[in-house]
């Protein structure tokens, strides 16, 4: 069944505050908006507050291939996560585990200014791999894998861009990493990828790009 058509309504900007914090990597916006509905009628101002960032999007890469068995394998890294490292205990409504913010994640990472064009996202993603897996790969190589998405609308303007690349295992090395202290220390290994979205539906894997995407290269057989 067909969807039915989103309603028309459009947001206007009354007011921008000025956050009062310095610059840092994440910026707060502090915005007076209104709706102007379909209908002709316009809202009552209200406050809403989002995050902004000079790199907003990000490339998630599925890098695969098939084992002796014929089963397809696809290679997962170990992400340390300090907002959920640092998430408060005491609200969360499950008992978290002893290892809250570390997550086995597929590769990603943050497009640059110069990687904002279809072919660059290709140039992040590869360079993503080298940096998080330790393959070098051409970004021609790389194949779309579904639509682009935002996984946190209500917070953040971040667009996730999704790609697969079938790889020899063989040409595997140390990932060069980006210099930052959470990628230090990190392993990377490759699952089956039943044995993965399995993990999806027991809770051991909790990232949900990585989720979406393994689900994704499921579903290409």
């Amino acid at each position: 069944m067909e969807l039915p058509e989103l309603p028309k309504h459009a947001l206007a900007l009354v007011e921008e505050r000025p956050s009062l914090d310095p610059p840092g990597f994440l910026r707060l916006k502090r915005m007076i908006l209104r709706v102007a509905f379909a209908d002709g009628t316009t809202s009552e101002p209200f406050e809403y507050d989002a995050i902004d960032r000079a790199r907003i999007d990000a490339v998630v890469i599925a890098a695969h291939y098939r084992g002796a068995d014929g089963r397809r394998r696809v290679y997962l890294r170990s992400c340390l996560r300090p907002p959920v490292a640092m998430r408060g205990r005491e609200r969360s409504p499950i008992v978290e585990s002893e290892t809250l913010g570390a997550l086995w994640e597929l590769p990603a990472g943050l497009v640059e200014a110069d990687e904002q064009t279809l072919e660059g996202l290709r140039r992040c993603a590869a360079r993503e791999l080298l940096e998080e897996v330790g393959v070098a790969v051409s970004p021609d190589a790389l194949r779309e894998l579904g639509p682009s998405g935002f996984p946190a609308p209500g917070v953040i303007a971040e667009r996730h861009f999704f790609f697969h690349v079938e790889i020899d295992p063989a040409r595997v090395q140390v990932p060069t990493e980006d210099g930052s202290p959470l990628e230090r220390h990190a392993r990377v290994v490759s699952v089956d990828l039943e044995h993965a979205l399995g993990l999806t539906r027991t809770g051991a894997l909790q990232d949900e790009k990585t989720e979406l995407a393994l689900r994704r290269l499921a579903e290409l057989g």
